[in-house]
């Protein structure tokens, strides 16, 4: 029995059914009305299996099944990522005019700028802990943090903390936003108005979709159109982050990686110049998820992709993107994530506090400038 355990640990197979198995649970538990009522993505849910099962019986199981889980958190990861594309377009832009992108910007690049001010000056977090609670609150929650960590190179630790963040804050703005849109009613604001609030300043699309579901069809609309669009600018955040690590190179390795997020991938995801010159790194899944939702975007305009094959690779995307989240929550320890200590808590909680009250100063000042 020991030499084929000791066989399996370098294919990646058993691991990979092992998070598959586990993100389809994810799924179907995200797809019940209590889940959906909660605002608990599948993305949530598998990472919390994923916390459960790493506590448990998984170390247990870890020697046969190790080499998988991680190429689940390597690979699957990119993958999804690419595939979210999918459920954006270029015409969401459109629907909402230029107020609804002017807020989705200046609320994203003032939530992450204040992040890192705050994280580093104030708390004196280290920078990829700053920069990954940062575009968790600043453009679309978990997807965010796992798109952020391979051009960080963060540890599984430093992710799981930051996803938390997103599931507290979020949360508590479900329960927040149906009330304040109780008194922006009563102010004169319209249901469209509150809606574009809600998708610039909610973390999570289940969120925005759940917090919708309170407000009603006008403001669930524009809420979850203004959402996507923020979630849009994910490849270019994750481009303009790539860029500035090559220039400050000490920056994004202020702390010593850890072994499982060094993968031979990661050193294919570089391009730029030699001869002295920092070079740029350019995430390929980026890429890949703009031109995924420039697919999207054709299909839309020209009835490229039948629907139900379209819908099969949404759910495939976000299967894969799960399964990603079931490794993350298998390879992570809670002594690492209480290290982490209240720091990444409270920034989030300022943060959060700014998206409430910078969030609806911002889209005021576009409505009036724009629309």
């Amino acid at each position: 029995m020991k030499p084929l355990l000791a066989g399996l640990r370098f294919t990646p197979l058993p691991g990979l059914m092992l998070t598959l198995l586990v993100s389809a649970l994810a799924m179907h538990l995200a797809s019940h009305t209590w889940a959906q009522r909660l605002g608990l993505s599948a993305l949530t849910l598998a990472i919390a299996l994923g916390l459960l099962l790493g506590h448990t019986v998984y170390p247990a199981l870890r020697e046969p099944v190790e080499s998988g889980v991680d190429w689940s958190k390597q690979k699957l990861l990119r993958l999804g990522i690419v595939l979210f594309g999918l459920r954006l377009s270029f015409q969401d832009i459109a629907a909402v005019g230029w107020v609804g992108v002017a807020s989705d910007a200046a609320v994203l690049l003032s939530t992450f700028a204040l992040a890192l001010f705050l994280g580093r000056r104030w708390l004196k977090l280290d920078r990829q802990s700053a920069t990954l609670v940062g575009a968790g609150s600043a453009i679309c929650g978990a997807a965010a943090v796992l798109a952020t960590a391979p051009v960080l190179k963060a540890s599984a630790e430093r992710v799981a903390v930051a996803v938390a963040t997103v599931v507290v804050f979020g949360t508590l703005a479900m329960v927040l936003y149906p009330v304040l849109y109780v008194l922006a009613k009563s102010w004169g604001v319209s249901a469209w108005a509150f809606g574009l609030y809600t998708g610039s300043t909610v973390h999570e699309v289940a969120q925005v979709a759940a917090v919708g579901q309170a407000l009603g069809p006008e403001a669930a609309n524009s809420a979850v159109i203004t959402k996507m669009i923020r979630v849009l600018m994910l490849a270019p955040f994750l481009l303009g982050l790539s860029w500035w690590l090559a220039r400050h190179p000490a920056a994004g390795h202020e702390t010593q990686p850890l072994a499982d997020i060094k993968s031979p991938q990661s050193r294919t995801e570089l391009t730029g110049h030699r001869h002295g010159q920092a070079q740029v790194h350019v995430p390929w899944f980026a890429l890949g998820f703009i031109a995924i939702a420039g697919l999207r975007s054709l299909d839309l305009a020209h009835g490229l992709i039948p629907p139900a094959m379209l819908q099969a690779f949404v759910w495939l995307g976000t299967w894969i993107l799960a399964a990603a989240m079931v490794a993350l929550g298998l390879t992570t320890h809670a002594g690492a994530i209480r290290r982490a200590g209240m720091k990444p808590l409270l920034l989030a909680g300022v943060l959060f506090a700014w998206l409430l009250i910078g969030g609806a100063l911002i889209n005021a000042t576009a409505h009036r400038a724009l629309g």
